[in-house]
């Protein structure tokens, strides 16, 4: 039947003569992974619930059970497959904006940054793109993202410009209840929220050197702690940062701390802007008609 039709979801005993529930759980997973399984059992034990879920059903529930809770169950477990699509749906559509068909441009120059993109996607590198305001580098660095072994994973953006030196450290780490003036809960910071991700780090040459040791810490031992905390976080992150500065001069003039550069440019990138890619207006022109 699940062959042939579409079912939302499949309520299936564990004991059955022949086919168990678990094999036919396997079975229905083989054909539609978002087919709903609830599994009941008489054996309510931690073990077979465990082992059911760990198989890919969605809960279980126990016998004897009234109407009311299966309903509920099922009903929970509806909502929880129609948000599961429209997440699916909206992150389908956020990956396509970043593809390499929407970046636009024929040029030497344009293949060249592309080749590059290709080949960092998959190494789990930091990268440090260069250009001027305007010249995609935000585009460019979802590119490296989605195209990436951690594409199904969020993609956090934050400008480091529009924010002073406090709030971009409350952003971006986090900070605990108490921690300052006006921080009546604790705050869940951007490399938190980007945890088995990436995080896109614009005009990272603005920031200030306390932000710079913290990021830099980050970077070297993939640790932090929200401001005001003394719980150390793990990041799990891959950092994407750009610039419309020289952070070498930045470092000559002690601006910019040598060894925060060093770690940010493994592969530095340079977009190049469109006064020196003019052959890529008329494909530009035909893109925005």
């Amino acid at each position: 039947m699940v062959k042939t039709e579409e079912y939302d979801a499949v309520v299936t005993d564990l004991r059955l003569s022949g086919m168990g529930g678990m094999e036919i759980l396997r079975e229905i997973k083989k054909y539609n992974t978002e087919i709903i399984v609830v599994i009941m059992t008489a054996y309510g034990t931690l073990e077979s619930a465990v082992s059911a879920i760990k198989e890919g059903a969605y809960d279980y529930i126990a016998k004897p059970f009234s109407t009311d809770e299966l309903i509920i169950k099922l009903q929970r477990a509806l909502h929880y497959k129609n948000t599961t699509a429209e997440v699916n749906r909206l992150r389908g559509e956020i990956q396509a904006e970043f593809e390499f068909c929407n970046i636009v441009g024929n040029s030497e120059a344009m293949k060249k940054v592309l080749e590059i993109v290709k080949g960092v996607s998959e190494r789990d590198t930091t990268v440090l793109i260069r250009g001027e305001s305007g010249t995609g580098k935000e585009k460019i660095a979802g590119a490296i993202h989605y195209h990436s072994s951690r594409k199904t994973g969020p993609f956090i953006r934050v400008s480091c410009a529009a924010l002073n030196r406090e709030i971009l450290e409350s952003e971006l780490f986090g900070h605990e209840k108490g921690a300052f003036t006006g921080a009546f809960a604790q705050k869940v910071g951007k490399f938190e929220h980007a945890h088995g991700g990436s995080i896109f780090l614009d005009e990272i040459g603005e920031i200030d050197e306390n932000t710079q040791v913290k990021i830099l810490r980050v970077l070297g031992e993939r640790t932090y702690e929200r401001v005001g905390g003394n719980q150390t976080l793990a990041a799990d992150i891959r950092l994407i940062a750009a610039t419309n500065k020289d952070l070498a001069s930045l470092v000559a003039e002690g601006k910019f701390r040598d060894d925060l550069y060093f770690r940010l440019n493994v592969v530095p990138l340079t977009i190049p802007p469109l006064r020196t890619r003019k052959e890529d207006l008329p494909l530009l022109v035909t893109a925005f008609l």
